[in-house]
């Protein structure tokens, strides 16, 4: 391992405290300590305060408190705010490159060319969103009035993010709220605090009034269930595990709040016997592996028809073979370790447990000399059967499986069959083929001979037990705004033609 003198010190960098509340940080105060823990080591990084109820209310008022001042500047002052808040994101991304890397156990070389990049576009595209927050054309739809329609900010969203990719889910949850107007308290996953915190500061830093973005940093059980079910809190933005998710859903809905799920996934990764297989072995391998397979959108099921599959299986282990594990903070490191050693072992739990069933191609270990980290080897997994565990079920790990299919509606059906829906991809060089794949897939998003790639001006989300709304691009305000009708009466007239259905006749 490298020397550590050169990462983020977090002790020293959070000592104020772990929750960001008002414009400052502040310890928590459920009487209970939580340790961050370096996957890539086992080290204790920093040691911090829950929140608990107590300061979500708080959080919850100072974000009550501040919403009719934000909601009501205008969208270009807003839109300034949001232009300094991506500059100074930009000033400080290699600090929040390293405390991401440092928390998660991500390469350096993907948090700074892909989480840290990704977020601060991401800002930026909504700075520019927050000036085109567009009703209806106004109409005289009845003929003796005129109607228009209002998108108006919400109030207080309460949201939770998940550890895998704590930078970007902050701002996927922050950015469209803030940008229509909205005012928000953010529970970040209580094993990855740091870049939530240091993104609630940037803002601050850029103008942004005190209790427009908070964060309390607690355990699901206090702090997250509190935050769902507080009466002062219109809506909710959840990603996570479906598990977790309906028994978000069950919180919210019993206080009539407004809902966007974002859950688990299984991305199906379909190549047709004409695809260029080289790019596919080369997409399957990057897909899967991208955060240590920690991604919901990961490609985890790669379907692939007969005439290309031996190869395909033995090109694709022989390319995860050559995918260097190792310290995070290494330049030439390519692939992290898990989030924790408890996420490592569910993963080999999977692995080994297909054993008995299916082929074991490469990996399905933990790399000799990295004993200490939650390093687990990229595996990829061969011959399973369609209902087996290893393919229905979402792993979270560097773990690939390849089954095989004859025709085209098979692989077409095979991929839809699962319960989730959020991601997909189809390889293939006839259009016809591919535009066919892209139409019967179930998913929120297709790619057609890529994998993985996001963009902020698209949006993101799935079908089926994946969840609804999106993420991103202008589609994501239809959550985090309220449509309002406005109709003015045109005739000046007191006595209209419809009250006689009431009193009087014609």
């Amino acid at each position: 391992m490298h020397n550590p003198g050169h990462r983020f010190q977090a002790q020293d960098r959070f000592a104020a405290g772990a929750q960001y509340i008002a414009g400052r940080p502040v310890k928590g105060t459920s009487g209970r300590n939580h340790t961050v823990v370096d996957p890539a080591t086992g080290d204790d990084l920093h040691t911090y305060q829950l929140a608990g109820p107590d300061d979500v209310d708080a959080a919850v008022r100072a974000a009550r408190e501040t919403f009719p001042g934000w909601s009501g500047a205008t969208p270009g002052e807003r839109s300034d705010a949001m232009h300094r808040f991506a500059a100074v994101l930009a000033d400080r991304a290699e600090e929040f490159a390293q405390a991401e890397s440092l928390q998660c156990g991500k390469p350096i070389k993907l948090t700074r060319e892909f989480d840290v990049p990704g977020t601060i576009d991401n800002t930026a595209f909504f700075a520019g969103a927050a000036r085109h927050l567009q009703g209806q054309s106004a109409g005289e739809y009845s003929g003796d009035h005129t109607s228009y329609v209002r998108r108006e900010a919400i109030g207080v969203v309460g949201s939770i993010a998940p550890w895998n990719y704590p930078l970007q889910m902050a701002a996927w949850k922050v950015l469209p709220a803030i940008a229509a107007g909205n005012t928000i308290v953010l529970k970040p996953a209580e094993l990855t605090p740091f870049t939530s915190l240091l993104f609630a500061e940037a803002a601050t830093a850029a103008g942004i009034p005190d209790g427009v973005v908070n964060i309390v940093t607690g355990a699901g059980r206090d702090a997250g269930e509190h935050l769902v079910g507080h009466p002062d809190v219109v809506m909710t933005s959840f990603t996570g595990s479906t598990a977790v998710g309906k028994r978000v859903a069950e919180i919210a809905t019993s206080t009539v709040k407004r809902l966007h799920l974002e859950l688990g996934g299984k991305a199906p990764f379909v190549v047709f016997d004409d695809a260029d297989l080289e790019a596919a072995v080369h997409g399957a391998v990057a897909g899967s592996l991208i955060n240590t397979g920690q991604d919901c959108t990961a490609a985890t099921r790669a379907y692939v028809q007969r005439p290309l599959y031996e190869e395909f299986v033995s090109r694709t282990a022989e390319l995860m073979e050559s995918v260097r594990l190792g310290d995070p903070f290494a330049p030439d490191t390519d692939l992290g370790p898990l989030i924790s050693v408890a996420q490592r072992d569910r993963v080999a739990g999977f692995v080994d447990r297909a054993r008995s069933y299916a082929r074991v191609v490469t990996g399905g270990e933990i790399p000799k000399g990295l004993e200490r980290g939650a390093y687990y080897r990229p595996t990829l997994i061969a011959d399973a059967a369609q209902d087996s565990e290893i393919v229905q079920s979402e792993i979270f790990g560097p773990v690939l499986v390849v089954v095989p299919f004859d025709s085209d509606d098979e692989g077409i059906r095979l991929a839809n069959d699962t319960p989730y829906g959020l991601a997909a991809s189809a390889w293939s060089r006839d259009l016809y083929r591919a535009n066919r794949a892209t139409r019967e897939i179930k998913a929120g998003c297709v790619w057609v001979n890529d994998h993985i790639p996001i963009i902020s001006e698209m949006p993101h989300g799935g079908y089926k037990a994946s969840g609804f709304g999106k993420d991103m691009s202008s589609y994501s305000f239809e959550e985090y705004t309220q449509i309002k009708h406005v109709m003015f009466d045109n005739t000046a007239v007191a006595r209209k033609d419809w009250h006689r259905t009431i009193f009087g006749d014609r």
